[in-house]
């Protein structure tokens, strides 16, 4: 049995190529001038609980509340890495007054269905599952619940 593409096949050279090939989400092409000097003064491979760090982070604190303007009152949380942390310290802190629908069709929205329906153990959560490369049924999503979507 074959299966029938979705899409035709790609080209396999493109038609143009970026005058700076060399990007990815690792390491990458540095901005003109950039000398290993301007890293003196990194914390890279310090804990983040050392008196230097610690301080570091207070430093973004302290900015991000006054550029942001954000009340004296307000928590405000830096999360390392990407959106992932930030989406679970969410949702242990958000979730749980009403009920909530959890679109999923990749790992990250398997993870947070666990998340929330075994660690959570939120009574009145739903899975609302797809494949990979699909949406779920977006006809079921009731938005007078809680609603968490990768």
């Amino acid at each position: 049995m074959t299966r029938k593409a979705r899409h035709p096949a790609p080209n396999p050279r493109p038609e143009r190529r970026p005058a700076c090939p060399n990007f990815s989400s690792g390491p990458c092409a540095k901005r003109p001038g950039w000398e290993p000097a301007v890293l003196a003064d990194a914390l890279v491979g310090r804990s983040h609980r050392t008196k230097g760090a610690v301080a570091r982070i207070q430093e973004v604190a302290d900015a991000s509340r006054r550029i942001l303007g954000i009340p004296d009152d307000y928590r405000l949380g830096l999360v390392p890495a990407s959106d992932t942390g930030a989406i679970e310290m969410a949702m242990w802190s958000l979730l749980g007054a009403r009920g909530v629908h959890v679109l999923a069709w990749e790992s990250f929205g398997q993870a947070w269905v666990s998340d929330i329906q075994k660690q959570l153990r939120i009574a009145d959560a739903e899975g609302l599952l797809a494949d990979y490369g699909e949406l779920p049924d977006l006809t079921r999503v009731d938005f007078d619940r809680d609603v968490v979507f990768t």
